[in-house]
């Protein structure tokens, strides 16, 4: 292998500094233990085999421009957020070491325990709830990386995020009013978008007795994240149509000429949310906490047409038929290329717990979450409208009744000190439920004609035990196993025609997942260890109940689709000394039926199983404080991943390409300075390479809307403390102001300014 170092000449010094963003990372003797001073007890396993980074509240609010509760990830080694403006709550999806930003099912996300990751379906539009936690209450963040803690299901393939939240020891208040302002130009789009946000949080302990409430409102407004387009080659030569100009010419994403007609998507999304936690501690080790979340959002996504006709109108329907004629050429305007769209959500989350944590020889807890789409509606013209205003004719699709739930009985035995079991009984169940419906009114629509109905429900039983034995002074050892029983039922579809939904037949399946992990202290500051694990990550119920109905029966769908298989492996160095760790990760994934969307036929996609893909990769780490001068902390990582498709019958057009939105070379480097103690500056750079959005990476240009790019992204925050209760901050995003994409654009330079009082 080639030295990565000289792979990647763009990185420069960057990729000179591999390190951690965690405060430090763990030794062998530390590793497996997650240490909770004050707050909540974790809902982390006591002993964690695996690589674990962490980021404390404190860190982000002093070196992390955080608009949204996932910019907290922003600099963890191998990890992206596919967020896309400020308030991104439908398409921000997280990508570790061997998945993409396509991959929403193959992570977990939890807060305090609660599970906030969507598993209702796999894909942009099943992302976290990252809106039920707001950056102000977050304690501390830690990540697992890899499956190899058998406390989770197969969804850990990639990464486990959980966040910690406050919970107060005496009384506090906290209050934040920050504003942020972008300069956004793409074809004929030239403009300001921008918003502000602002958050209050007050909590207190008294006796057993502690609680917090927390409130904040976003009002954003993001760049337009789509753009309506037609190819050249589908224009017909012909002097019919409305003529039209202002047409912008590119190139699509398999270098194809096209002409870019409009801008939509201009989402202009106000989110609320609230949350009040209570804990009550029965005895000093016991400790009752209840948490209600409420997430409440009103976003509008405008479009803005780029035609105008011979008069300089804007022009956002054809001629009587519907076509426009643009250089000689005949095409037709659709009215979804230029549709806005709003969208109504009501959210509702709720979270309890009973838990010993005595440290004792047992420990236990009793823990149960409910997610609930109370209201969940967003509404759609089918004709051509000129904005959000004008009524007409449309469609509304409504997922309310839709969420999951967990229950979960956890033990903790610690027989002698050498060994500490976990083990545990999960249930999670996840239910479906879509119905769309028309109206003569789009806007102001309760109801109407049934045009489709999807519906359908998975649930997960596990069983669970992890034994972690030190049987040397320098080693130990980590040999679980986790026993699932999965299944799928209540689906179902129908179509404007059907007299009833047609039913889906039940699913299920059993399967076991060995984790085993291998430490040793080789010296006092060096230390080596090995993990493997296998993950199974089932079908979701939109994966699974797919389709669509031709003469009463259901078509187009792989009745046969297979859970995704995984082996995990990797093996560690790490170095730790009072001021600095470094820590090199050799890292394999080998997966089995891969779910996918791929070609059923000429013109049909679906989901469907590719035979295997094939992960080999390094991820370096290392973080160091005081750094030449006093008051200087670099972290920063490098992550090589080479990731294949190497089997899939259904599709060999793909074998010895790519997996998408993975790519070869990340890296991430993050310095602070600290100048006395109110003055703090931070400079951070991301990258990532060159990546592909199809299977068969038949899309080479990225730097175009539906492309994959890689980027290089600059960001800068300063931070003042103005005496022992005020504070504020300026910082700038995408300073260099790359334009960069997700088959969707990121923001361009973005200013963000921030005014905090904490009592």
């Amino acid at each position: 292998m080639k030295p990565f170092f000289t792979s990647a000449p763009a990185l420069g010094i960057l990729l000179a500094c591999t390190a951690s963003v965690a405060q430090a990372t763990h030794t062998p003797d530390k590793l497996p233990v997650v240490t909770v001073n004050g707050g909540r007890p974790s809902s982390l396993p006591t002993q964690i085999p695996t690589t674990i980074e962490s980021i404390s509240g404190a860190q982000v609010e002093q070196r992390i421009n955080a608009t949204d509760s996932e910019d907290a990830l922003k600099y963890f080694p191998s990890l992206n957020v596919r967020k896309r403006y400020i308030g991104d709550y439908d398409h921000a999806v997280l990508a570790s070491r061997a998945s993409g930003t396509g991959n929403s099912a193959r992570s977990l996300v939890y807060a305090d325990g609660i599970l906030l990751s969507n598993l209702l379906g796999n894909g942009a539009t099943f992302t976290p709830r990252w809106g039920m936690v707001s950056p102000e209450e977050i304690e501390r963040v830690d990540v697992l990386y890899g499956p190899f803690s058998a406390a989770y299901p197969g969804n850990s393939a990639g990464a486990v995020v959980d966040f910690q939240t406050r919970m107060p020891t005496r009384l506090e208040a906290h209050v934040k009013l920050s504003a942020f302002s972008q300069r956004y130009r793409q074809y004929a789009t030239d403009d300001r978008f921008g918003g502000g946000q602002g958050s209050a949080s007050l909590g207190n302990r008294q006796g057993a007795w502690s609680w917090w409430v927390d409130v904040s409102r976003l009002d954003s407004r993001g760049q337009p994240i789509a753009f309506a387009n037609k190819l050249v080659s589908t224009g017909v030569n012909s002097a019919a149509g409305l003529p039209v100009s202002g047409a912008v010419p590119d190139k699509n994403s398999a270098n194809k000429d096209w002409l870019i007609i409009g801008a939509s998507g201009q989402s202009h999304t106000v989110q609320d949310h609230a949350k009040i936690k209570l804990a009550y501690d029965v005895t000093p080790v016991l400790r009752a906490s209840y948490t209600l979340g409420w997430w409440d959002n009103d976003a509008h996504r405008a479009a803005d047409t780029y035609l105008r006709d011979a008069n300089g109108a804007q022009v956002v329907r054809g001629d009587a038929n519907g076509f426009i004629n643009m250089g000689g050429k005949r095409y037709e305007l659709k009215a979804s290329d230029l549709a806005p769209s709003i969208g109504k959500l009501e959210h509702l989350m709720h979270g309890f717990s009973l838990k010993q944590h005595s440290k004792g020889v047992w420990d236990w807890e009793v823990a149960a979450s409910k997610y609930d789409y109370a209201r969940d509606l967003v509404r759609t013209p089918v004709v051509p409208v000129a904005g959000i205003g004008q009524t007409g004719r449309g469609n509304v699709t409504d997922m309310g009744g839709s969420g999951w739930t967990t229950l979960a009985l956890k033990g903790i035995w610690r027989p002698i000190a050498a060994h500490i079991v976990d083990m545990g009984v999960q249930s999670d169940t996840a239910a479906l439920r879509t119905r769309v419906f028309s109206s003569s009114d789009w806007i102001g629509a309760g109801d109407g004609a049934t045009v489709s109905t999807f519906n359908g429900n998975t649930r997960l039983r596990s069983l669970y035990a992890q034994d972690t034995w030190r049987f040397a002074p320098q080693w130990k050892t980590t040999l679980g196993m986790r026993l699932e029983r999965w299944s799928a039922y209540g689906g179902e579809v129908s179509n404007a025609a059907s007299v009833a939904p047609l039913p889906f037949g039940e699913r299920g399946e059993t399967s076991w997942s060995p984790k085993a992990a291998l430490a040793w202290q080789a010296t006092d500051k060096w230390a080596l260890k090995a993990s493997a694990g296998r993950a199974v990550r089932n079908p979701t119920a939109a994966e699974l109940f797919q389709g669509s109905i031709v003469d009463q029966q259901i078509v187009n769908r792989d009745p046969n689709l297979r859970a995704e298989r995984s082996w995990t492996g990797e093996l560690t160095a790490e170095r730790m000394t009072s001021d600095t760790s470094l820590r090199a990760t050799l890292f394999h994934e080998t997966t089995r039926d891969a779910l996918y969307s791929q070609p059923l036929t000429n013109l049909v996609n679906t989901v469907q199983n590719v035979d295997k893909i094939r992960t080999n990769g390094v991820e370096m780490a290392w973080q160091g404080d005081d750094v030449m001068v006093h008051g200087l902390t670099i972290n920063s990582s490098l992550t090589y991943a080479d990731s294949s498709i190497a089997q899939n019958r259904g599709f060999a057009a793909s074998v010895g390409k790519r997996q998408p939105r993975v790519p070869q070379w990340r890296a991430n480097l993050l310095t602070t300075y600290h100048l006395g103690q109110d003055w703090a500056g931070s400079v951070g750079v991301r990258y990532s390479g060159k990546q592909y959005g199809t299977l068969d990476n038949t899309d080479p240009n990225g730097a175009t809307y539906m492309g994959v790019s890689s980027y290089l992204v600059a960001d800068l925050r300063v931070r003042y403390k103005i005496n022992k209760q005020w504070s504020a901050a300026l910082g700038i995003d995408n300073v260099n102001n790359a334009r960069y994409w997700a088959f969707h654009p990121y923001t361009q330079r973005t200013a963000v300014a921030e005014l905090r009082f904490d009592l």
